[in-house]
């Protein structure tokens, strides 16, 4: 059996930027509480389209989403810790939101070493 591997740099690239880029979502998760994720952000939003028609670009959407999704639950835990009755219900709700998105990092690396599009 012949197999021919092709090398596409177009695609390597948007694939290193991706992975860069969960790094940066991950390390402002691990150090600010995702306060600085904001930066990788812009940078999905811009490159993106640079990666369309390819898996990566689901890759930068799954980013986008864990970003938002994680600001609404944070959100919320702050409005709830503005009562005195759900400051525990406040750190319940950063807790699993930080470790979801934890998961959600993880798993697109993971994905995205595979060449595998996110749902």
């Amino acid at each position: 059996m012949n197999q021919e591997v092709v090398f596409d740099s177009r695609l390597q690239s948007a694939k290193n930027l991706a992975w860069w880029l969960y790094i940066a979502h991950a390390a402002s998760l691990i150090f600010s509480l995702g306060a600085f994720s904001f930066i990788p952000l812009i940078i999905n939003y811009v490159k993106r389209e640079d990666a369309a028609s390819t898996f990566v670009y689901s890759h930068h959407s799954w980013q986008i989403r864990s970003f938002w999704w994680y600001l609404v639950w944070m959100t919320l835990g702050g409005i709830l810790f503005l009562t005195f009755v759900g400051i525990p219900f406040a750190f319940l709700i950063w807790t699993v939101a930080w470790l979801w998105k934890l998961y959600r990092l993880i798993k697109g690396i993971v994905d995205l070493n595979d060449n595998k599009t996110m749902p």
